[in-house]
């Protein structure tokens, strides 16, 4: 089964749609998102809806990345102030057909999604690790918070203790990082930046990267 990982979506159902085309994927693959789904751009609701029936044609893995963290902290307990200003007004705003309301099975969705997934050859999570621990001692310390969702120390750590590559997003960069332990796949696809606004994907192991420049208007 061949591995194609997926950067940060953003809300833009249309790139994502643009992407899934020229990628192609068929049942023989394994699709594997790294989260940060909705916020930002204008159609999270859109982004939700395509990667329910997509997981219904292609095996499909979906990260947490740290907006669908902070969604959840606002379902769960209003904390509000912190997601609004990180755009869940945008994404609130994608269900205004529905009343405002984020209905049962996206909610289900977001609830769902993995803090990381593993693999023999690789280790996806959304945000990084922490470059001085092993793989395993990250998974020891802080499997269960949220910090593989936020940690950014490894994009300019000299060297790595993992023991096999790391595919992450959550930080955008202008050109993906292609380095013997890190994959970095986030290029900001939501922003309008120079050097920014693509959506990227990697087949693996290849590491053939796919990227697509933004389609949504913001």
């Amino acid at each position: 089964m061949a591995l194609i990982a997926i950067g940060d979506i953003h809300g833009c159902a249309r790139t994502l749609d643009a992407l899934l085309e020229c990628l192609a994927p068929t049942r023989d693959d394994l699709l594997v998102f790294i989260g940060d789904y909705i916020d930002r751009g204008p159609d999270a609701r859109g982004v939700i809806e395509r990667l329910l029936r997509l997981r219904e044609e292609i095996p499909c893995v979906f990260l947490r990345g740290n907006h669908e963290a902070l969604m959840l902290n606002y379902l769960d307990r209003g904390e509000a102030d912190l997601w609004f200003i990180n755009g869940g007004l945008t994404t609130l705003n994608s269900y205004r057909n529905d009343g405002i309301r984020i209905p049962e099975e996206h909610e289900a969705f977001i609830r769902e999604t993995l803090l990381y997934y593993d693999t023999p050859d690789f280790f996806f999570v959304h945000g990084g690790l922490k470059p001085d621990l092993t793989i395993a001692e990250n998974l020891r310390r802080f499997a269960h918070t949220d910090l593989f969702l936020w940690e950014r120390e490894h994009l300019n750590a000299p060297r790595f203790a993992w023991e096999k590559p790391v595919v992450c997003g959550h930080t955008p960069v202008p050109e993906p990082i292609n380095r013997e332990k890190l994959i970095a796949i986030d290029t900001g696809c939501v922003y309008p930046h120079p050097g920014l606004g693509r959506l990227t994907a990697v087949r693996l192991p290849e590491r053939t990267f796919i990227s697509i420049p933004r389609q949504d208007l913001i």
